[in-house]
């Protein structure tokens, strides 16, 4: 597989063309952030662990019947996925009361919520990826009411897959933050899946086993991401 130019580089990905120009190659970084860029450092061995757990996490969904822009992982950091064209509209899939839902609403943080919640995060780093509803998104003209209703549909769609794949690895699912591409006219799942962008607490202990551990400075931030990796991977 040849690499070809730096198309694009965020906060945790650098995107590369290729010879195909349906294909891109996903390069996982060490790099890592929190609100909003304002916190920077480095997990070691992160960009590694977040490209193999999505690798298997996007087969487990293609599986389930929902597409993704996984095409095959290269190497231990290179993912070649589908060139897509980003929808800018995060979709927050929320099990568990945690973060930002439990100050904004005053809700006591670890209470269910069943059955699960999504909401709509216009990506925009200079807004700060502000919360927003249908009607805000349609003022902004970023998505059709069909296209919102097909993201809310389809983050409940991969909550299904993944909330009972995580249980019988003794993961509880808290939330998970998913990105959407257009590829041939058709809404695809995007980005990664990973402790950066899922909150996972053990069943057993409760203890945090995603980027809250960085967000938070608990430590042990490294030991989380492998096991995790050590989990889902087998």
């Amino acid at each position: 597989m040849a690499i070809g130019t730096l198309l694009y580089e965020g906060k945790a990905k650098k995107i590369f063309s290729t010879e195909n120009p349906d294909q891109v190659v996903q390069y996982f970084k060490d790099d890592a952030t929190a609100f909003n860029a304002q916190k920077r450092g480095t997990i070691i061995e992160k960009g590694v662990i977040n490209n193999k757990v999505s690798e298997r996490l996007f087969r487990l969904l293609e599986q389930g019947g929902i597409r993704t822009h996984f095409v095959e992982r290269l190497n231990d950091r290179e993912m070649l996925t589908k060139k897509v064209r980003i929808v800018p509209v995060e979709v927050v899939v929320r099990n568990v009361v945690a973060g930002s839902v439990a100050k904004r609403l005053g809700l006591k943080e670890g209470s269910r919520i069943d059955p699960a919640i999504v909401e709509f995060y216009y990506k925009d780093d200079a807004l700060g990826d502000p919360l927003v509803n249908d009607d805000h998104l349609r003022l902004l003209n970023v998505a059709t009411p069909g296209v919102l209703r097909e993201l809310r549909e389809m983050g409940h769609a991969v909550n299904k897959v993944l909330t009972p794949f995580f249980t019988e690895r003794k993961m509880q699912l808290v939330d998970c933050k998913l990105e959407f591409g257009v590829f041939h006219n058709k809404l695809i799942l995007a980005d990664e899946i990973s402790p950066d962008t899922c909150r996972f607490w053990d069943v057993t202990t409760g203890e945090s086993m995603d980027k809250d551990r960085f967000r938070k400075d608990m430590g042990k931030i490294e030991e989380a991401y492998q096991e995790v990796l050590a989990r889902v991977c087998g």
